[in-house]
């Protein structure tokens, strides 16, 4: 498990350069054309939205989410097995709130780790057992304890940037001659390619939390039990649910907006049909080579998520 934390680890640290690298090399650009334009104005705009979106960010996810935050005498459970994860996490305990919709999911925020919360919805208490609700909470405690909230925020800053400055130069590109046209497409290429090495860390974060979840002592089976069940209860979940929380399927275990399709890949993992997956068989998966064709893997690369049942084959190693 600790070789494989380490590339999980190397992959987030090789796309962060990568995308430091690729901002690096625009401002190269505008520096071999000196005095053109104002991108300095729109770098800096760039990263005072990062800094704002990392200091509001809490309040808005409270807000989108209509969190209410969960005493120890509102919620004993979930209190203690919190403070169990949070010992085995190494980590201070973070604060606990329920999102009363109906769509079954858990996520994770805040700032750093003395400011981590963790949040349920209604509709995951109504349909997991007490040991795939450790399961998702060992999960999201992971995301606290890797500070990778900090990373998305900070790395999801980048392409904006380059956003801004390609509207700079192509906005001012008659004054500024083909240097500014040529800068302004630079631009808007590094923001494309930068939005998909965010989708890219995106998906590497949640590997990097299914195997803290594991690393925590819960049995990797339970985490794909309950991702399971998380996928087929939002499957059965009104759209108009789906939509509300839509906006903040980033944030969450999996995307709920892919559950149709999500379930028809999972359902061939349930052999018995009992609704739960069991250590048996999710180790078929280590037995098994997934093979995704060319429209998954798109759809893959355009996603916040791992392709499911890549997900589960990697939990399939730690059985």
């Amino acid at each position: 498990m600790k070789l494989s934390m380490w590339k999980l680890r190397l992959r987030l640290w090789a796309a962060m350069f990568a995308l430091f690298a690729l901002i690096y090399a625009i401002i190269l650009v505008i520096a071999s054309f000196a005095g053109v334009g104002s991108y300095q104005i729109y770098a800096f705009l760039g990263i005072a939205i990062v800094l704002a979106q990392y200091l509001a960010g809490p309040k808005l996810v409270e807000w989108s989410m209509h969190v209410k935050y969960l005493s120890e005498e509102e919620a004993p459970d979930l209190h203690r097995i919190v403070g169990e994860l949070a010992i085995a996490a190494n980590i201070p305990k973070p604060k606990i709130g329920i999102s009363e919709t109906p769509v079954p999911n858990a996520f994770a925020f805040g700032r750093y780790k003395k400011d981590g919360r963790v949040c349920v919805t209604r509709g995951l208490l109504n349909i997991l057992r007490e040991d795939e609700v450790k399961a998702v909470l060992g999960h999201e405690l992971g995301h606290i304890k890797h500070n990778d909230m900090i990373v998305t925020t900070v790395v999801s800053g980048i392409p904006l940037i380059c956003y801004y400055i390609g509207m700079s130069f192509l906005l001012s590109r008659s004054d500024n001659g083909n240097g500014g046209l040529i800068i302004g497409i630079l631009a808007f290429i590094a923001y494309a390619v930068g939005q998909l090495i965010v989708l890219f860390v995106s998906r590497v974060r949640e590997y990097y939390a299914d195997e803290a979840s594991v690393e925590f002592g819960n049995p990797p089976e339970k985490l794909a039990s309950a991702l399971y069940k998380l996928v087929y209860g939002a499957s059965k979940v009104d759209k108009k649910d789906i939509k509300k929380v839509k906006g903040s399927s980033a944030l969450f275990l999996n995307n709920v907006g892919k559950s149709d399709y999500d379930i028809r890949e999972m359902s061939e993992l349930d052999t018995d049909k009992d609704g739960n997956i069991s250590a048996s068989e999710l180790s078929q998966l280590k037995f098994r080579k997934v093979n995704l064709s060319g429209g998954e893997k798109f759809m893959e690369i355009l996603s916040t998520h791992p392709n499911m049942l890549k997900r589960m084959a990697k939990l399939a190693e730690y059985t």
